[in-house]
């Protein structure tokens, strides 16, 4: 099977799959270089509310191929390229979910710790190696890295290149809620089912806050206003918990504004 990232949208919810089983799901270059677009594609689909991405199998992703980063072929930087994907992931405006199973190791991990959240199997090993290849890890990803388990658990990781159990990526917070065997997809499908039930406008905004990206708390404010106005999101969540029933919230990030 050629390496590639399959996706599927239902219910609300995109799939992201990363898909080279006989290399454990490792990154080509071309998958590298694919992701952007795709998630693009899928950030401006308005039925998209939340995003999940997991490994074909019973790997997550092993990190990059190897073989890539000795033939990447003319004017590509493996490296960059993996930089740009994982940026496009933290970017994307509607949640992401990681859900790993198996081995999250290099650019593997560094995707998951893109997603928003990370849901992972008992049995899940996880692990960021550039010191056992001499590759010099890239700044934004190290700092994503310290701000989500904390730098001695970073420099941990990126200086030994050892891997960490799912137990111990609980503890660091590296992931959010370890499942046991047999349970990963039931709870990962029951949860986005939650991000898509949600207040996009919420979400949003508490994406950009925590990236701080308070240059737009005026939009973000103006946005409220709007959505306390008749018909916005606002009232109808008031009204949705005054007569016990499940929200429509209809402000999507894709429109900056209640869609129809």
């Amino acid at each position: 099977m050629e390496p590639q990232l399959k996706h599927t949208v239902a219910d609300g919810i995109a799939t992201v799959v990363i898909s080279h089983p006989a290399k454990r799901n490792a990154m080509t270059t071309a998958m590298w270089r694919a992701l952007p677009p795709l998630l693009g594609t899928l950030a401006a689909d308005p039925a998209v509310r939340a995003l999940i991405l997991t490994g074909d199998g019973e790997t997550f992703c092993a990190g990059a191929d190897i073989t890539s980063l000795r033939s990447p072929g003319p004017g590509q930087k493996p490296r960059d390229l993996a930089v740009r994907a994982e940026e496009a992931l933290a970017a994307f405006p509607k949640p992401t979910l990681a859900a790993v199973r198996g081995y999250c190791v290099g650019g593997g991990c560094q995707l998951a710790a893109a997603c928003d959240l990370r849901f992972a199997e008992e049995g899940s090993y996880f692990g960021i190696t550039p010191a056992k290849l001499g590759i010099v890890y890239a700044s934004s990803s190290t700092r994503r890295l310290v701000e989500l388990v904390g730098p001695a658990t970073a420099k941990y990781l990126l200086f030994s290149a050892e891997l960490i159990d799912g137990r111990r990526a609980l503890r660091t917070g590296l992931v959010d809620e370890l499942l046991p065997v047999g349970e990963l997809d039931k709870r990962v499908a029951e949860f986005s089912r939650v991000l898509a039930s949600r207040s996009q406008l919420t979400q949003a905004a508490v994406k950009e806050f925590a990236a701080g990206l308070t240059d737009r708390d005026g939009y973000w404010a103006e946005q409220a206003r709007a959505q306390a106005q008749p018909g916005g999101d606002t009232e109808e969540g008031v009204a949705a918990f005054l007569e016990r029933r499940a929200p429509h919230f209809t402000w999507t990030t894709t429109q900056g504004s209640r869609s129809s």
